[in-house]
């Protein structure tokens, strides 16, 4: 198994080192605002692992707790005025927002340098145009990657099916595997013949959001596994959280798997802090902190063993 809940906890460690460092070296601290809507219960549970996660690394953060009848006037004015101060350096808008607001209205009003969650249309159009601007990258998508190179360091060729299309996973992970010279296909729940797509594929992504929808006898020996999906189930009487792959049939096939969960879910958040970092450097023109920064990552990626008993 490829044990993410570990490797993010020695990435926030990293972290933790890189904001002493921007202290120490440049006077800054890296900080993290959060805006959230409403009284959403999962929201809630995630802003505050978001605010713990950032306070132990020593990351400053705020949340901004809205009322649900807030006006899109008024939402967009908070982060107008969030984007021209100078402490700021990462902006989220919580998902998902009330009916009446729009979040693709909101994600845009935020100041690319400052989209901490990498959705921005400049991001995007980063990402996807493997630009050399530097830029920040979805975060769960982001993970997913890292975790991959703990397996191999070099996908060369290999064929990559990704499993869900959506922009927040599906495709920028799919973009970030071509980029790593992968052989990529992008399927989802309505594919005709997934089954023969899953047993061609070296590399599988799955983030379709269907519980245990990737049958163990649909893996091809010797596959890595990457299990985005989070699905709550009933099993004997008891709630539980299963991914969007039949892990234990998958197991006694993959090369490597993450658990759900356990796997990417607590990479996500330790690569939303990452990005708060890296929006501070963008923000105080420090290409070359950025590129250090960047360095310990790869380096961790490179000599983390993924595997546990």
């Amino acid at each position: 198994m490829i044990d993410g809940k570990e490797f993010a906890r020695q990435m926030r460690s990293l972290i933790a080192d890189e904001v002493s460092l921007a202290l120490r070296e440049y006077d800054i601290c890296p900080t993290l605002d959060v805006i959230i809507v409403g009284d959403d219960a999962a929201s809630h549970v995630y802003v505050n692992n978001k605010e713990k996660a950032a306070a132990e690394t020593g990351i400053g953060s705020h949340i901004h707790r809205l009322p649900e009848d807030i006006s899109q006037a008024a939402l967009l004015e908070l982060i107008t005025s969030l984007n021209a101060k100078s402490g700021v350096h990462g902006i989220l808008v919580q998902m998902p927002l009330p009916k009446h607001l729009s979040g693709e209205a909101a994600l845009e009003k935020i100041d690319a340098y400052k989209d901490v969650d990498g959705f921005h249309i400049v991001n995007t159009g980063t990402l996807h145009g493997a630009s050399a601007r530097r830029s920040l990258r979805p975060c769960t998508p982001s993970g997913c990657m890292m975790l991959l190179e703990t397996v191999i360091s070099d996908i060369s060729g290999l064929h990559a099916l990704v499993i869900g299309r959506s922009h927040i996973v599906g495709r920028p992970v799919a973009e970030m595997l071509l980029q790593k010279n992968a052989t990529v296909t992008i399927a989802h729940s309505r594919t005709r013949g997934l089954p023969e797509l899953v047993r061609q594929a070296d590399i599988l992504v799955a983030a379709v959001g269907i519980a245990e929808y990737v049958q163990g006898d649909w893996i091809k020996k010797g596959a890595i596994i990457l299990d985005v999906g989070i699905n709550r189930v009933e099993r004997d009487g008891k709630r539980k959280l299963v991914g969007d792959v039949d892990f234990s049939a998958a197991l006694e096939r993959a090369r490597a798997i993450t658990p759900v969960p356990g796997g990417i879910g607590p990479m996500t958040i330790a690569c939303l802090l990452q990005n708060t970092v890296y929006a501070a450097y963008l923000q105080h023109d420090l290409p070359e902190a950025y590129a250090a920064f960047e360095g310990k990552i790869k380096d961790l990626s490179h000599s983390f063993n993924p595997s546990h008993e």
